[in-house]
């Protein structure tokens, strides 16, 4: 019975942890018809054309910072744009932030039982990933880096002088 209750009340606070997550927009053009979210590309830069819907910002769950926080802030632009009916979003920036969160497990005094909680402090992190959501029109060029130019390799060593 004990044991019932501590693990209701981790569930309960693993439960809280998880909800932290969010997002927040803030309009700068015309929204469209939502899409899929599979079909939102991700940009470092915008493609020529492109228009400007929102500005973005989304966090991760409450966790220990790995990748895949990372990776879940990100999903989360993507689908706030496909809400919005942006095809792209231009990734602007990914950071953490710690979380004053810990976890802790408690317990009181039931009739003339009484239990004991182990209080552990676990350090937390929330990523946060900001981005502007754009649409891009069919046919419009993704940049892309310059091709090398034909011909031999420039040596990267100087010229020897002439006699």
């Amino acid at each position: 019975m004990h044991s019932t209750r501590l693990l209701l009340a981790a569930a309960l606070a693993g439960t809280l942890l998880a909800g932290c997550a969010g997002a927040s927009k803030v309009m700068l053009g015309q929204a469209r018809p939502p899409i899929d979210p599979s079909e939102v590309k991700v940009y470092s830069v915008p493609p020529p054309g492109s228009q400007d819907v929102a500005q973005l910002e989304a966090s991760s769950a409450v966790g220990f910072g790995t990748q895949g926080q990372t990776d879940a802030a990100v999903e989360r632009l993507k689908r706030e744009a496909a809400a919005l009916g942006a095809n792209g979003v231009v990734l602007v920036g990914v950071g953490s932030s710690g979380s004053p969160l810990g976890m802790s497990v408690g317990a009181g005094t039931f009739g003339r039982h009484t239990a004991g909680g182990v209080s552990v402090g676990i350090p937390t992190t929330q990523k946060k990933a900001a981005g502007i959501a754009i649409w891009v029109p069919p046919g419009a060029v993704t940049p892309q880096a310059e091709p090398e130019p034909a011909g031999e390799p420039a040596s990267s060593e100087p010229p020897e002088p002439a006699d």
